[in-house]
């Protein structure tokens, strides 16, 4: 067991721990780009997209250069702009929303279910307007959202379907990969992603042959051969180094990802032997039926979070809030007209929730170190 007097520390994440293995391997893949000196799009690029679309059992994956353009290039594919609206979760990365009003749309929010922080299914509908043309569900912290109630209703209103997995590549619902589900499906190649690259760059991938061309033209602009455009597109290209990379931590993400599963589950152990759940100080993240949960982030529901992010950060232990502040009352999005108290779950979640380190290099001792820091705070007074 780990004492209070140990010199054990706990980083967030590890990315170091990450490389060291693969070192040699990322190296020459990087030097085979550079002696190619083809740093965009290329060959790299397209062997990077063919496997990731594999990977997510999608026919085409289309590569751009963040999870962000990944989202913007998928709404501008559909047309959406002034007057469109957009329904999506106000609990999730700025990036989301931000793509959404990029385009002069209007985000329209929908409350989280408070078990797994995914949009509510129940409450869309009554969201639904004339000028309603989207619905983003976001698969946050690695953990699906209800897609089929969430199709359903898409499909009765006749919506395009853009899932937000850039938390959840190789996350599962019912046996279908995230991404592979809607329309279309964002991700990101952030460097704190499960699979990450060197830098920014994302993908999307979709089932539909002429989305796909969509996608591929306007990542350059709209263009339609050499300097001939058919529409308004941007710069979105996916860089080949970052590709590279990419293409070498594919192989390796199941085995990152069962790790990842093996941190949590034995941080679930630990909690219950604390006893900090059964006495409600430390809520567990709940996993909903016939999902694959990759655990981007374990996130736990804490009494007197920031006390106790506080407390962790004293002794060594980092953490994260994801998000302190819910989209609704960002202050860029003021002019919605939202309230505090609209969203009272995803407002609950912004003030309890707290991520814990779960990487996969993560060692049982700092585990248990962390849990036994946690179970120190609240046998402290709340003074102290």
């Amino acid at each position: 067991m780990a004492s209070e007097t140990s010199e054990i520390s706990v980083p967030l994440l590890d990315l170091k721990a990450q490389y060291a293995p693969i070192r040699e391997e990322t190296i020459e893949a990087v030097r085979a780009v550079l002696d190619s000196q083809w740093f965009i799009l290329g060959p790299t690029v397209k062997e990077c997209e063919a496997r990731i679309a594999e990977y997510c059992h999608c026919p085409h994956a289309v590569g751009v250069a963040s999870g962000t353009d990944a989202l913007l290039v998928s709404l501008m594919a559909e047309g959406i702009g002034a007057g469109d609206e957009v329904i999506t979760t106000p609990y999730t990365f700025f990036a989301t929303a931000g793509s959404i009003a990029r385009l002069n749309a209007k985000p329209v929010f929908v409350d989280v279910l408070p078990s797994t922080f995914n949009l509510d299914p129940s409450q869309i509908e009554d969201r639904i307007t004339e000028n309603t043309k989207a619905i983003i569900p976001v698969h946050l912290f690695g953990q699906c959202a209800e897609m089929d109630p969430i199709l359903e209703i898409a499909e009765r209103h006749g919506l395009t379907v853009i899932e937000d997995a850039a938390q959840a590549i190789g996350a599962e619902y019912k046996g279908r990969r995230a991404g592979s589900i809607g329309q279309y499906g964002c991700f990101s190649f952030f460097p704190s992603k499960n699979l990450g690259g060197g830098g920014d760059g994302g993908m999307v991938v979709t089932d539909d042959a002429q989305r796909a061309e969509r996608l591929d033209q306007l990542r350059v602009h709209g263009q339609s051969s050499t300097y001939y455009h058919a529409n308004v597109g941007g710069n979105f290209r996916f860089d080949a180094i970052q590709a590279a990379i990419i293409n070498v931590k594919l192989p390796y993400l199941d085995g990152w990802t069962a790790a990842r599963q093996s941190n949590a589950e034995r941080y679930r152990r630990l909690f219950e032997g604390s006893g900090l759940t059964a006495n409600g100080l430390v809520r567990l993240p709940q996993v909903a039926p016939q999902r694959r949960h990759i655990y981007n982030q374990f996130v736990i529901r804490a009494e007197r979070r920031d006390q106790l992010r506080s407390y962790l950060a004293d002794h060594r232990v980092s953490s994260a809030v994801y998000y302190p502040v819910s989209l609704h009352l960002q202050e860029c999005f003021s002019y919605l007209g939202y309230r505090d108290g609209d969203f009272p779950a995803s407002e609950a979640a912004a003030r309890e929730t707290l991520a814990l380190p779960v990487y996969p290099e993560l060692s049982d001792e700092q585990a248990a170190y962390t849990v036994e820091t946690i179970a120190r705070f609240y046998s402290l007074s709340p003074d102290k």
